[in-house]
């Protein structure tokens, strides 16, 4: 047996692996019931079976240039799915589309009343601070200064 043989059927259990963690995340989307539990099955077994198919094409292809690109595809595939997961799952829970009797600990809800009420806070403070910008333009058009009071 030789090289280019061994090296043939590794990529093609790599490119079969990577097809079935593909076709893995595609029926998790279709058979979750839930928002979160879609977005996990979207995200993980996805990348891995994209890391796998292009471990795979990159021994099939044996190309340095292939494999640099390959490894770029990769690599921003690792940056870019969990920050879109991350992202999308918060717009679906501020949206009202995640079931919350579902969750085990919500750590968001705790962080979204919190900033309510800094936002709160945030609007009285500029509401007393318009007053007062108000309430000095006054005395200053009617001749009196803000320290004659």
């Amino acid at each position: 047996m030789t090289t280019d043989t061994v090296l043939d059927v590794v990529a093609g259990f790599l490119l079969i692996g990577g097809s079935l963690l593909a076709l893995v995340a595609g029926l998790g989307i279709v058979r979750f019931p839930d928002l979160l539990s879609r977005m996990h099955a979207a995200t993980k077994p996805q990348v891995l079976g994209l890391m796998l198919l292009m471990l795979g094409l990159g021994i099939e292809l044996r190309s340095v240039t292939a494999g640099v690109t390959l490894l770029l595809v990769v690599a921003f595939q690792l940056v870019t799915g969990p920050i879109s997961a991350h992202m999308l799952s918060r717009a679906g829970y501020r949206t009202g589309k995640v079931d919350h009797s579902l969750l085990v600990v919500d750590e968001l809800t705790e962080d979204l009343e919190r900033a309510e009420k800094l936002d709160e806070l945030d609007r009285l403070e500029l509401e007393r601070e318009k007053r007062t910008a108000s309430a000095d333009e006054g005395r200053d058009a009617r001749g009196t200064s803000p320290a004659d009071g």
